[in-house]
């Protein structure tokens, strides 16, 4: 069964609603044991959060009804409720609680040196949240007492998402985003402080400096203190016109596609292109050589190629944002199955990998339609039936036509060290790839430059 504890409470089974407990107490003392699975919680405990202080003679009975009605409700589902000495546990590990799930992907994200795999999984952490801890079965005072912990992980992550947000360029994200949060915790300061520099990045210095303006009155008026030395000298530096306030320069050899750098157009063929998401294949795994960066730049990157219609485009971005841990899902499928693909255009005797790409081929097939072009031409393209995996299906489909085609045997792969970015070469004459640091062909300048496609 799935959990959400972020926000109202609620029980799925395979996608499915189900209705768990007839009272709210009952859901309540549920949400108590899938915050704490796989520990005792005593009913001395249980008693003093379902009551705070003021239980009635019957608790001890009422505790154990609840359990015992739960015990009857989530049977057929699988989750079991043990009793252990004087109290109740859920088992771990067997169902999904978003409350946990939020926090491992906040501790990885903090954990990971890549800024934008940090950003990756801070939005997948971020998604989950729908509102406040059991939004609708706990008071302020019980949510304090269960998950204040988590209330504020939740801010801390939200302030370093800003930062590796403006890092790699993306303040108009910022901006949109970070507002609301800004405004309602003027006291974080390192939030005000990120959302001031995305409105001035956005050009919207006024902005910026009305959010300082109200923040200081909020911090003055309701708490006693003036704004932090950091939030001061932002505030200054915006009314000086600071260049170092500038956003920073876009990454090279990329193109801005909405809201996602992608990089140049290599190859001549789509396949090909989807290889050279990755441009450190010839060395180590640098930062920045990684360009598919979120589940969004991989459906952006098939609208881009041609692959997806826009329609279908916006579908899939509206998904992830529903359904992060589906789109986390198909971006790892996506990188499993470039490097087969690459392994497999680069030696035609690789059977393993061939067999592999075969096998994503031809589900893809599955889940494509024959369908006329605006040129008149029919084409086969993935339907939504594929779900947060047509950008796979799309690319897989591509492959499937190249290793059908005789030009395969003249694909190439460029020698520079930190490259290995694929490409087309018939007349058989051409040695590195398009980006003009490969062709440079000198020993200390001939790498092609990694880059961070904010």
């Amino acid at each position: 069964m799935e959990f959400q504890l972020l926000g109202p409470f609620q029980a799925r089974h395979e996608g499915q609603r189900v209705l768990v407990g007839s009272r709210r107490q009952e859901r309540c003392l549920l949400s108590i044991l899938l915050l704490h699975a796989g520990r005792t919680v005593t009913t001395t405990r249980l008693i003093d959060l379902l009551w705070d202080g003021d239980a009635p003679a019957s608790a001890r009975s009422t505790v154990h009804t609840y359990v015992g009605r739960l015990r009857a409700g989530l049977r057929p589902y699988g989750l079991h409720i043990g009793t252990t000495h004087d109290g109740y546990a859920v088992e771990p590990g067997r169902h999904v609680i978003d409350a946990q799930e939020f926090i491992l992907l906040v501790r990885q994200a903090a954990a990971t040196g890549d800024p934008a795999e940090r950003v990756r999984l801070y939005d997948q952490a971020l998604g989950l949240w729908r509102g406040p801890l059991l939004a609708d079965v706990a008071d302020d005072r019980l949510r304090d007492r269960l998950g204040a912990h988590i209330g504020e992980l939740r801010l801390s992550a939200l302030e370093q998402w800003a930062e590796s947000q403006l890092a790699m360029g993306r303040h108009e994200r910022v901006a949109a985003d970070l507002m609301v949060s800004a405004q309602e915790h003027p006291e974080r300061e390192r939030l005000v402080t990120g959302q001031m520099t995305a409105l001035y990045r956005s050009g919207r210095q006024a902005d910026a400096l009305q959010l300082y303006r109200s923040t200081r009155q909020v911090l003055v008026t309701d708490f006693g203190i003036e704004p932090g030395a950091g939030l001061r000298t932002l505030h200054d530096r915006i009314l000086q016109g600071d260049p170092r306030l500038d956003r920073p320069p876009a990454p090279i050899y990329a193109v801005r596609v909405g809201e996602e750098w992608l990089p140049w157009n290599t190859s001549g063929h789509p396949a090909l292109e989807f290889c050279n998401t990755y441009a450190g294949w010839g060395g180590a795994h640098l930062p920045g050589s990684e360009w598919l960066r979120s589940y969004a730049t991989l459906a952006v990157w098939a609208g881009h190629m041609d692959l997806a219609e826009d329609r279908l485009v916006t579908w899939l971005l509206e998904q992830a944002r529903q359904y992060p841990e589906k789109a986390a899902a198909a971006l790892d499928e996506a990188r499993e199955f470039r490097g087969n693909l690459y392994a497999c255009l680069t030696d035609p005797h690789d059977a393993r990998a061939f067999k592999a790409v075969a096998g994503v081929v031809e589900d893809a097939a599955k889940v494509s339609v024959f369908t006329r072009g605006e040129d008149g031409l029919g084409r086969w393209l993935p339907s939504r039936a594929a779900g947060l995996r047509l950008p796979v299906c799309a690319a897989a489909r591509s492959a499937s036509e190249l290793l059908a085609d005789p030009r395969r045997f003249t694909i190439r792969t460029c020698p520079s060290e930190d490259c290995g970015w694929l490409f087309l070469d018939q007349r058989g004459r051409r040695r590195w790839c398009s980006l003009a640091t490969c062709g440079s062909r000198k020993p200390a300048g001939n790498r092609c430059v990694t880059v961070d496609p904010a």
